[in-house]
């Protein structure tokens, strides 16, 4: 099994773990549909479709640029409709866009609970289903949410309701769509990382350089999430997996070259 001349079709892919992902396919010989709204780069964040399609093609990977808002099924349609006729179909979905706020709910606005749950639960529901006739026949096809195990602890509900409610709905789509699946073949699992990785949404978000330096880089997510695109489709189904236990089952149990600050304590990721 390899991943040559096959298509992942990755959302949020212009920066942070989603271009991480894009680029680990790419080294391996994929095509990479890079889905995200960014064209133009914002100083703050970085990356655009452009930018990632660049590297892409340098890592080894045929890229496809494609801005979408996955807020809007219309624009999801076009997509995988450009995906398909540019690679003739569509083998990997990595659900991977998301917004975040970790805010008590007095504080939450609607339009920043909207914002979250229409393109956490609702986008990734719509990606998922323009893209599954695609993957009914694709090669070992694969479905992975970047999302959490659904962990009832009450302190997760507790912190940040608005936020744990809208991951925890990207887990449910990919644990519901295990099932219904199975009759295709069609695997669909979760990813998430045992610590906080360094992205734009960390420093800019959460902690800063502080919390950026107590974080693993996004490329353990990178090879974790191709560890289990490497698994049979019709056995690996129905799985929150956590990225270092993926990486010990395959023999990887050195993880201290993922650290952004070697030998720094590290940070442990929500809902674990």
């Amino acid at each position: 099994m390899n991943l040559k001349n096959r298509t992942a079709f990755i959302t949020g892919a212009s920066r942070g773990i989603g271009r991480a992902i894009a680029l680990r396919l790419a080294k391996e010989g994929a095509n990479i549909v890079i889905v995200a709204k960014s064209t133009e780069e914002n100083p703050k964040l970085g990356g655009t479709i452009f930018s990632v399609a660049d590297e892409v093609a340098q890592a080894g990977g045929v890229a496809l640029p494609v801005a979408c808002d996955i807020r809007h099924e219309d624009q999801i349609m076009a997509a995988v409709a450009q995906a398909t006729a540019a690679f003739g179909g569509i083998d990997i979905l990595i659900n991977n866009a998301s917004a975040i706020s970790l805010t008590p709910t007095e504080q939450t606005e609607a339009k920043r609970y909207d914002l979250m749950h229409d393109i956490n639960v609702r986008g990734t529901f719509m990606v998922s289903k323009c893209c599954i006739p695609n993957l009914k026949k694709g090669t070992n096809p694969h479905i992975l949410n970047l999302s959490p195990p659904i962990n009832m602890d009450p302190k997760w509900f507790g912190a940040h309701l608005a936020y744990t409610i809208s991951k925890y709905g990207m887990s449910m789509v990919a644990h519901g769509l295990a099932e219904e699946l199975k009759p295709f073949k069609i695997a669909s699992n979760t990813l998430w990382p045992r610590t906080t990785i360094a992205t734009a949404a960390v420093r800019n978000l959460l902690g800063g350089e502080m919390l950026m330096n107590m974080s693993r880089k996004p490329e353990i997510l990178a090879d974790a999430a191709y560890h289990i695109l490497m698994r049979a489709s019709d056995q690996c189904t129905g799985n929150f997996f956590i990225d270092d236990e993926v990486l010990a089952q395959e023999g990887i149990t050195d993880l201290s070259a993922y650290s952004v600050v070697p030998g720094a304590t590290l940070y442990p990721d929500l809902f674990l």
